[in-house]
């Protein structure tokens, strides 16, 4: 592949934003990670719509399995004193990595707030009356496809894609559309919590949860 010589490249070392965020300070901090979480949530649903920011639920997940780690982006459905839930094909290649090792990252990356939240902890599967009851609230289209997709496995075309999601449109046809066997929701519960605010000058806060058997302490980190 040859490049075009006209086309103006980004200059990558060049590129930088000061920030200038509000101090995330320890005596301001709540005992409980997620009243922080949740507080700065409301605030990317805020900033939604103002319209600087597209995503709010937008969380990557990152699974390792013998050694390699991969990662994906998918939406946040839930989070509660248990974790954060997300739904998918359990057969998925991230499905097949949890299965074989639970533990988890998450990031939720906030940039127009100049801000990122890091989890780590363990997933486990929610309850089938859990996914049931949320893939009950899914559009039908988004229903169907979670049955005509085989999620992470090859296929053959566009096409092909299409064909499958038209036969289970025929399938269901006039009906409900019933939640798959293959689907369905994990709840990562954390065990550590980051929570980043930009700084000047690269001089970034950084605070971290730590889960202990008594409840959360808190760190500071250097940016």
């Amino acid at each position: 592949m040859t490049s075009d010589p006209t086309r103006h490249r980004p200059d990558l070392a060049s590129e930088r934003l000061d920030y200038s965020g509000d101090h995330l300070v320890e005596e301001a901090a709540p005992a409980d990670p997620l009243v922080l979480f949740d507080r700065w949530l409301t605030d990317a649903f805020a900033a939604k719509e103002q319209g600087v920011l597209a995503e709010p639920t937008a969380m990557v997940v990152a699974t390792a399995f013998e050694g390699r780690p991969s990662a994906r982006s998918v939406l946040l459905k839930e989070v509660d004193v248990g974790g954060f839930v997300f739904y998918t094909n359990y057969a998925s290649r991230k499905g097949i990595e949890l299965a074989a090792n639970a533990a988890v990252a998450l990031h939720f990356g906030w940039y127009a707030l100049q801000r990122q939240v890091r989890v780590e902890g363990t997933a486990a599967q929610v309850s089938r009356s859990e996914t049931e009851a949320y893939f009950a609230t899914r559009p039908r289209g988004s229903q169907l496809g979670a049955w005509a997709s085989p999620q992470s496995a090859e296929v053959g075309s566009p096409a092909a894609l299409t064909a499958a999601y038209q036969a289970f449109e025929r399938q269901f046809a006039g009906a409900d559309v019933p939640c798959p066997p293959h689907w369905g929701g994990y709840r990562v519960r954390p065990d550590l919590i980051e929570f980043w605010q930009g700084q000047p000058s690269r001089m970034h806060d950084r605070l971290v949860y730590y889960r202990t058997s008594a409840g959360w302490s808190i760190t500071r980190l250097a940016p």
